[in-house]
C-alpha cells in the first residue's frame, strides 16, 4: 500500500474510503470538525446511531456514491482517559490495523487519514502518525510467498493523509514516512522468518544480507564454516555440524560519513534457519514452526533495512549467526565438550540449546574485534520464557538499568513490550559441569534466566549489554498485535528506537 498526502483542506480531500477514530461516546462533530466539512452527510449518517465507540467496535457509514468521501470507516477505542500515552498507541494500532484489513476485505481501493483529529488523544500527533501508518502496513501483510495464485482480496492501493493546511507540514510528512519504513523493516524480518527451511539456508541469509548492502551502500562480510573453524569459535562450529548446508557468521555496518571511527552499537542475532534439536531431537509436533527459529537474525535484518533508509546517524554493527541444526552421523553428540572463542569449555548436555552457543561465539568475536559503545543481542532463545510470559511478552535482561528501562519504554511505546528478568549469578549454579568449565544448559526451572547467565560468561567490554529473549512473541505462528499467524518480526522497531536516540 502506498502512502499519499493530500494538502488543501476539505474540499481537496478524496478517497473511496475515511479512517475515523472515535473514544468511547465521543461526538463526531467534536472530534472531526472538518472532517464533516468534507462530507457533510457523515453527521446524519445512520451508522452512527449504533455506534458508541468500545473498544474494538466498528462501524461502517456510507454517503452518496459520487461524493469525494463515499465511505467512512469508523474505529472504536474505548475509555481513553485513564489510559497511558504508550496504552493510548496501543489501541489506536489495533484500530488501525483491524481497519485496514477490514477495507480491504469491502474491497475499499483507497483509503484515508484525517490529520487535523489525531491532536486530541493522549499522545503527541507526529507519533499517532508514525503508529497509525505503521500499523495498517503491518495489519495488511500476508504469508503468501509460496502460494501458487494471489488472495483475491487486493489490499488497498495507498493511504493518505489529509491536511487542512495549503501545504503538507514537514513533521508530520516524516512521521508518515517514518512508520512506513518500520512496517517495511518488520515485514521484511516476517518474510524471511516465514521462509521455509529448504528455501532459506544460512547461506540464502548471506545473499539476503549482500542485497541489503548494495541496497543502502553499506559494508557486508561473510565469514564461512572454514573460518568459524579456524578462528576457534567451536561452540558455533558445533551446532552446524550435523547439517549439509554450511554455518554463516553475517557481518553488516552501517557508518555514514563522520561516524566511521565512533564505537559502535552491536546488534547479535540468532540465526538457527531450522532447529531439529539435533541428537536430542524435539517432538514432532509443531517441530515445523523452527523454520522462525531464526527470528533474532531476522530483527537485524529489518533494524539494517531501516537504517539504511533513514540515514541514521550512527555507526551500527550487526552480527547474524547463521546455522542448521540437524542430526547426523556428524553431529554433535550430548556429552560432548566444545572449546569457545573466548577460551571456555562447555560440555554439551543438551544440543537443543543451540542457540546460546553459536551467540556466545559471536559476542566474544564482537568483543575482541570491535570496541562497543554497547551491545544487544536478540534471539528465539527459551521455552521457558513462552511458560514465564505467554506468547506476546520479551524477556529483558540487562545489568543496566538506564539501558533496561530505556528498551522497556521504547517496546511499549512502539507496541513490542518487554518484562525485566533476573540475571543472577545463583542461576549459573544450574550449568555445573563436572566435565568442562560449565555445561550448555540446567534444569528445566529457570531456563529462561540459566541461558542468559550462560551468555553473561562472555561479556567481557566495559559497556552496556542487554539479552532479548524473543522466543514467545518471535515463533511463526504466533499472533501479535497487528501481526497475523504466521508472522514475526518483534524488536525490530525497539531496535530501530535504539538505534535512533542514543
Amino acid at each position: 500500500m502506498e502512502l499519499r498526502f493530500q494538502a488543501g483542506g476539505p474540499e481537496s480531500w478524496s478517497a473511496d474510503a475515511v479512517i475515523v477514530f472515535l473514544s468511547e461516546d465521543e461526538k463526531l462533530e467534536k472530534a472531526y470538525p472538518e472532517l464533516l466539512d468534507a462530507a457533510p452527510w457523515m453527521s446524519i449518517a445512520p451508522g452512527m446511531r449504533d455506534f458508541h465507540g468500545k473498544k474494538g467496535e466498528m462501524g461502517l457509514l456510507y454517503g452518496p456514491p459520487a461524493h469525494p468521501l463515499s465511505r467512512a470507516v469508523v474505529v472504536g477505542l474505548g475509555k481513553l482517559d485513564a489510559l497511558t500515552y504508550a496504552e493510548t498507541l496501543e489501541e489506536i494500532r489495533k484500530g488501525a490495523g483491524a481497519a485496514a484489513v477490514r477495507c480491504r476485505e469491502l474491497g475499499v481501493d483507497t483509503l484515508a487519514l484525517p490529520v487535523s483529529g489525531l491532536a486530541r488523544f493522549n499522545a503527541d500527533v507526529e507519533r499517532t502518525i508514525e503508529e497509525i501508518v505503521c500499523a495498517a502496513m503491518l495489519g495488511l501483510w500476508r504469508n503468501k510467498a509460496f502460494k501458487s495464485k494471489e488472495p483475491e482480496d487486493a489490499d488497498p492501493r495507498w493511504l493518505a493523509l489529509l491536511f487542512c493546511d495549503a501545504n503538507v507540514p514537514d513533521f508530520p510528512r516524516l512521521a508518515a514516512r517514518r512508520g512506513e519504513t518500520h512496517a517495511e523493516a518488520v515485514i521484511l524480518a516476517r518474510n524471511l522468518a516465514n521462509t521455509p527451511a529448504n528455501s532459506l539456508t544460512p547461506e540464502d541469509m548471506a545473499e539476503e544480507a549482500r542485497k541489503l548492502a548494495r541496497r543502502h551502500d553499506m559494508n557486508c562480510e561473510v565469514l564461512e564454516r572454514e573460518d568459524i573453524v579456524s578462528l576457534g569459535m567451536g561452540a558455533f562450529a558445533a551446532v552446524a555440524a550435523g547439517s549439509a548446508n554450511d554455518p554463516r557468521l553475517i557481518i553488516l555496518e552501517h557508518a555514514p560519513a563522520g561516524h566511521a571511527d565512533e564505537a559502535p552499537l552491536i546488534v547479535v542475532g540468532k540465526g538457527i534457519t531450522f532447529d531439529s534439536g539435533g541428537i536430542s531431537i524435539k517432538p514432532a509436533a509443531g517441530m515445523w514452526e523452527m523454520k522462525g527459529d531464526m527470528g533474532g537474525a531476522a530483527a537485524v535484518m529489518g533494524l539494517f533495512e531501516a537504517l539504511g533508509q533513514l540515514e541514521t546517524p550512527r555507526r551500527v554493527i550487526g552480527l547474524m549467526a547463521c546455522a542448521e541444526n540437524m542430526p547426523d552421523a556428524r553431529a554433535t553428540r550430548p556429552g560432548d565438550v566444545v572449546k569457545t572463542l573466548s577460551g571456555k569449555t562447555v560440555e554439551i548436555v543438551n544440543t537443543d540449546a543451540e542457540g546460546r552457543l553459536v551467540l556466545c561465539d559471536a559476542l566474544t568475536y564482537a568483543q575482541r574485534r570491535w570496541n562497543p559503545s554497547m551491545i544487544v543481542d536478540v534471539a528465539t532463545l527459551t521455552g521457558a520464557c513462552v511458560v514465564a510470559l505467554g506468547d506476546d511478552v520479551a524477556g529483558l535482561f540487562c545489568q543496566d538499568a538506564t539501558l533496561a528501562q530505556r528498551i522497556k519504554d521504547f517496546g511499549d511505546i512502539v507496541g513490542e513490550p518487554y518484562w525485566p528478568l533476573p540475571l543472577w549469578d545463583r542461576y549459573f549454579e544450574l550449568l555445573k559441569s563436572e566435565t568442562a568449565d560449565f555445561a550448555n544448559a540446567g534444569a528445566r526451572a529457570g531456563g529462561a534466566s540459566s541461558a542468559a547467565v550462560f551468555l553473561k560468561q562472555f561479556i567481557t567490554f566495559d559497556g552496556s549489554w542487554a539479552h532479548l529473549d524473543i522466543a514467545g512473541p518471535g515463533f511463526v505462528t504466533r499472533k501479535i498485535p497487528n501481526c497475523p499467524a504466521g508472522g514475526t518480526g518483534f524488536a525490530v522497531r525497539t531496535l530501530i528506537e535504539l538505534a535512533e536516540n542514543k
